[in-house]
Parts: C-alpha cells; structure tokens; sequence
C-alpha cells in the first residue's frame, strides 16, 4: 500500500486506500580502506613514495592557476548579474533545485507546521513539500491533532471535505487492520511511525494565486517492537497538490497520490524490532522541508 493509501488520502479524493504491500528498498557503498601492512615498497601504512621536485612544481602551478580561476568567478566574470544571480527567472518552471539564498524561507509556522510561504513557485513548492510531511505523519490518527493540521495547510473552501472524509477514513476498523488500539494509539510496548520524507518537488502548473505541485516522498509506516506482527515498512509514492493563495499563504484545495517512482531495492538486511524501535524513538522527524 502506498503512504496516502493508508491514511485514506490516496486517491483524488481523500478516503481511498490499496492493499498494496511496501517494498524493502535501500542501499549500500563500500570505501577501501590501506591497512598496515598493506603497502608497496615496504612502508606499512601504504604511503606512496613521495613526488620528485618536477611533479612538486607542477602540482603548485595547478593550484595557483585555480585559485586565480575562482577569484575571477567571484568578482563576476564581467557579466551582469551580481549576488550569485545566474540570470535565470525565478518563475520558470521545473524541477530546479532550490538554491541558497539570503531571504528566510518562511516567516513563521502553525504549531510545528512552516508558515508564511514566499508568493511564488518557489513558496509554493516549499509548501507542497511541508503540507506532504505534515498530512503523513502519525499525528494524523488522532482526532485533535488532525483538525488542527488540517486548519493549518487546507484552503477554507477545501477544510470541511477533508475533514468529513478523513474522519471516515480514521475508524476504528482501519486501526485494528494497523495493529493500533481503537483509538489510533500504538498497544503497550510498541511504537507506532507514519512519516513522510520528501525527496524532491516539481512544478507542473502555475499562475499567480493558483499552483499544482508534485512532490515525490518515501514513507515508513508500521508498529516498531519485539513481537510486532505490523512491522515499519517502506514505500515511495508522488503526492500532487492543488493549491491556492489564501490569506497570505499558500493552501492546499486538492490532495491526490499515486506509486512511485521506486528505486530499485538494496541488499541491506532488514534490522531487527528492536534496532527499528530504537530508531523511531531516537531519531525525530523533520518539521521543516525544502
């Protein structure tokens, strides 16, 4: 199942889910690494021999030439931008990285959720990516917190869909099916994640007061505990969002979701209960994206 799929916002409209199971992804990178013992002409740290004079000169020629190089690309190279500027607009559309700049990327937050977004694709795409974390975290099966998320990153025209939708999509049924108790609360001795992660955002439509933007996450999910028969699972899944600008701010009118793209999987071996259940507990979530 897909991390919107199991909180019932998977589809265009909030509420549907899939029985889809995550799949086990990951990683691996191996570095050598010269032991003692292990180096040419004798020397046991693997040194290698030292450089005759001509390579010496050589290799100082190199450095002074690019420190010359960069202090010429940091006084402007005789182009017209300045302060780093490339030149490019910051309206065009894509999937540009964001770059470092010397504006403050949001000006406050709802509680934990990032507020007060810049007025344009750049704002809105930052939002997208904030709204994602905050709809697919765990404080959404609980009634309070989920109100309050939904008053914080839905349009007011929007607020009342979701929240009828959602409130059937959190029932006591759907816990029980995620190893919870009827109230949404892990059982005792367990923990219980839902975490989103946003890997990248994409700006597919935009004028002034309106965007959508698609946001490209990896998710756990699951109970984290010695004896869980609902263990952390992962999956990876592309949100797109509809959103408007409301008050100052961008807010989200639409929630949709759909698999992938995945990565395909490692060969890391899965860690143990409670490897996983010391990792939920050790190690916080994000509350700022992008």
């Amino acid at each position: 199942m897909s991390m919107g799929d199991e909180r019932g916002y998977g589809t265009d409209e909030p509420g549907g889910r899939s029985d889809d199971a995550y799949s086990t992804l990951g990683g691996t990178r191996q570095t050598r690494t010269r032991m003692p013992g292990g180096g040419d002409d004798g020397d046991p740290y693997g040194r290698r021999p030292a450089r005759n004079s001509r390579s010496l000169i050589m290799a100082v020629g190199v450095v002074v030439l690019l420190i010359a190089a960069i202090a010429f690309a940091n006084q402007g190279g005789g182009d017209n931008t300045s302060n780093g500027d490339s030149g490019k607009r910051p309206e065009a559309a894509g999937a540009d990285a964001t770059a470092a700049t010397g504006t403050k990327p949001v000006q406050g937050r709802n509680g934990t959720i990032a507020s007060g977004f810049a007025h344009d694709q750049q704002g809105a795409q930052s939002a997208a990516a904030n709204y994602a974390v905050a709809l697919g975290s765990a404080d959404m099966f609980d009634k309070t917190k989920r109100d309050d998320i939904l008053d914080s990153v839905i349009a007011p025209q929007s607020i009342d869909r979701f929240r009828s939708t959602l409130d059937a999509a959190y029932s006591i049924d759907f816990f029980q099916k995620l190893g919870l108790n009827d109230d949404g609360t892990a059982p005792a001795g367990f923990a219980f994640i839902s975490r989103t992660t946003p890997i990248g955002t994409k700006m597919t439509k935009s004028s002034t007061d309106e965007a959508t933007v698609e946001v490209w996450c990896s998710g756990l999910i699951g109970l984290a505990g010695e004896g869980s028969t609902k263990p952390v699972t992962d999956g990876w899944f592309t949100i797109t969002m509809e959103l408007k600008w409301v008050d100052g701010d961008w807010k989200a009118v639409t929630h949709s979701q759909k698999d992938g793209p995945a990565p395909v999987g490692g060969d890391n071996r899965a860690s143990s209960a409670e490897e996983i259940a010391g990792a939920v507990s050790g190690f916080g979530g994000f509350t700022y994206a992008r």
